[in-house]
């Protein structure tokens, strides 16, 4: 495995406790992503040390990455769903162990818009600056997702391969559990700001990076995260890009919503 450097940050209210567990875990940053530095950082087994809920990509951008209850998903271009390997390795991902706490019963939303604005209105009432993982789980009446084909070298930068190599996959009336993570606008830079929604269905058999989504009585958890923590991988091609350049547009393209 490749040397990685190790950043931390903690953002904590006066008030609070350091608790233990109680921190988003990042794998590189989404910028470096979107140049192009797709391989691996580390591996499934390792990144499940460092929780059990969230959302990534693997190794030459390999399909979109969605852990649930410990397990790591594998949603890949054909529209399947594996369970990961662990010696499969991760350019790109954040990860959480979820402890609930907020909850919301009976969650239902026409489209993208309205479901993120429901738990965007939880996070201004208890603070827009923290981090947040959610994870809606229940009937989801319509959703489209996405994955795309594995790249290979030379790597072209993100929004590029999407235009040609990604896939889309539309369900109805299909249970399942939507991942969620939100970052606050000082992450700007290191990740995307908002939210970024992943999905895996009830069975395991379907899933990806959310384009679009209705919900019915689905239940809403969130987890409000006060420590972040990130590593960078210590090699030649990640070292000379310049991260300094400002992506959001092309961020917004790759999300998609």
């Amino acid at each position: 495995m490749k040397k990685f450097l190790a950043v931390l940050v903690v953002v904590l209210s006066v008030s609070q406790a350091f608790a233990a567990g109680d921190e988003l875990f990042q794998t590189a940053l989404l910028q470096s992503l979107m140049q192009g530095e797709y391989d691996g950082v580390i591996t499934v087994k390792e990144l499940k040390s460092y929780g059990d809920t969230g959302i990534g990509t693997f190794q030459g951008v390999n399909g979109e990455l969605v852990m649930s209850g410990g397990k790591v998903y594998q949603a890949l271009w054909d529209g399947s769903v594996k369970i990961a390997s662990d010696d499969e390795t991760v350019p790109f991902a954040n990860v959480t162990f979820f402890d609930a706490d907020i909850k919301k019963e009976g969650v239902t939303a026409e489209n993208f818009g309205a479901l993120t604005d429901i738990m965007t209105s939880i996070i201004r009432e208890h603070g827009r600056n923290q981090f947040y993982m959610a994870k809606v789980s229940g009937l989801m009446p319509h959703i489209l997702v996405r994955s795309e084909l594995k790249q290979n070298e030379p790597y072209k930068p993100l929004n590029d391969a999407l235009k040609t190599d990604q896939r889309e996959f539309e369900y109805k009336d299909i249970r399942g559990t939507i991942v969620a993570l939100y970052c606050p606008n000082y992450m700007r830079g290191l990740n995307s700001a908002g939210w970024h929604l992943h999905f895996v269905s009830e069975d395991g058999t379907k899933g990806g990076h959310v384009l679009g989504v209705s919900t019915k009585d689905c239940l809403l958890e969130m987890d409000s995260i006060s420590e972040f923590v990130m590593i960078v991988p210590n090699r030649k091609t990640f070292n000379d890009k310049d991260l300094s350049v400002n992506m959001q547009k092309e961020i917004q393209q790759v999300e998609g919503n």
